[in-house]
């Protein structure tokens, strides 16, 4: 059974399961780190998409601290987490209190998967020999199709389904389009002290992830993650000749929005700006009508196994080595 065939048979289950009962109104997804980016695909669908389905994506200790009243009998929890992390398998367990369906998406199984309703298994983008369709970032989004599809009907499904199998392709030529330019971007970027991230719309959580995980986590560089709509409302101010500016062209809607954006950084920026444009990267061989959902589904593993890689090969920091993580008490 394809991923895309599990994904449909189990929300098929999970409707049939709360058809006298009320339904499915809500989805909530939850992750921590880069599983919590990871999400923000499935969130921007379903907030562009999604008509009668309310949809919120929490970080997983703010879901347990402060747990949304409306979490109850009708609300399906996408929990997410590559090995199970601590704070994911007990959001779980405190949507599962509420009544809620749960199902974990995981690479390892854990107590998550012991704790959930439900589950579905994914590739992880850092390995090379994954199937990039198959990716944490895919399968949510997946869900988040599947989802709306059975509920209320969506319009471009089958070209969306269809562009899942054009992923891995994509990626592949955009692995290796990206070498040259990565190694050239990282030798400009070695001794800058910090670098800010910019992108917008369904980008976003791909620069998010590229801030936090990539380059803090990874190499223990500082990084910015910046709204290319919100750069006007202040973060413009630190922008020099020196500045490090990464900035993500997304393909879609908010695409005028880094136009406008790149256009400032050009005028002003030096040669610490550099763009990084979903065109280029293949996301144009995709159908028009869908291709703004699958922008994460690109660029997130490119940043991770390009850029970040060359970044580390130049500044000689293993990204494997972390200074706290999996070694002190936090």
């Amino acid at each position: 059974m394809t991923t895309k065939e599990q994904v449909s048979a189990l929300i098929t289950t999970i409707l049939a399961d709360k058809k006298d009962t009320g339904g499915i109104t809500r989805v909530v997804w939850i992750g921590a780190g880069g599983s919590n980016g990871g999400n923000y695909p499935a969130q921007y669908f379903m907030e562009h998409e999604a008509r009668t389905i309310a949809s919120a994506a929490y970080t997983s200790n703010e879901f347990v601290f402060a747990t949304p009243s409306y979490v109850d009998a009708n609300t399906l929890v996408v929990a997410v987490s590559m090995r199970g992390t601590a704070e994911t398998i007990e959001a779980a367990r405190v949507a599962k209190e509420r009544g809620a369906v749960t199902v974990a998406v995981y690479v390892d199984e854990s107590d998550l998967t012991e704790v959930c309703d439900y589950r579905v298994s994914y590739d992880s983008l850092a390995i090379d020999e994954s199937d990039m369709s198959r990716t944490n970032s895919a399968v949510v989004t997946m869900i988040a199709m599947e989802l709306v599809q059975q509920v209320e009907g969506y319009e471009h499904y089958d070209e969306a389904m269809a562009a899942f199998d054009l992923i891995d392709p994509i990626y592949r030529r955009a692995f290796d389009y990206c070498q040259p330019l990565a190694a050239a971007w990282a030798e400009r970027n070695a001794d800058r002290p910090t670098v800010n991230v910019m992108a917008s719309g369904p980008a976003f959580g791909a620069a998010y992830v590229f801030s936090i995980c990539n380059i803090q986590e990874m190499l223990q560089i500082d990084a910015v993650t910046t709204n290319s709509c919100d750069f006007f409302h202040g973060p413009f101010e630190v922008l020099d000749k020196r500045t490090s500016v990464f900035i993500l062209m997304s393909v879609g809607r908010c695409r005028p929005a880094d136009e406008r954006a790149l256009t400032f950084l050009n005028q002003y920026g030096g040669e610490g700006v550099y763009v990084l444009d979903g065109k280029e990267l293949g996301l144009n061989d995709m159908p028009d009508t869908v291709s703004e959902y699958f922008n994460h589904l690109i660029f997130s593993p490119i940043l991770n196994n390009v850029y970040m890689r060359a970044l580390s090969k130049v500044t000689h920091k293993d990204y494997m080595t972390r200074r706290y993580m999996w070694k002190v008490e936090y």
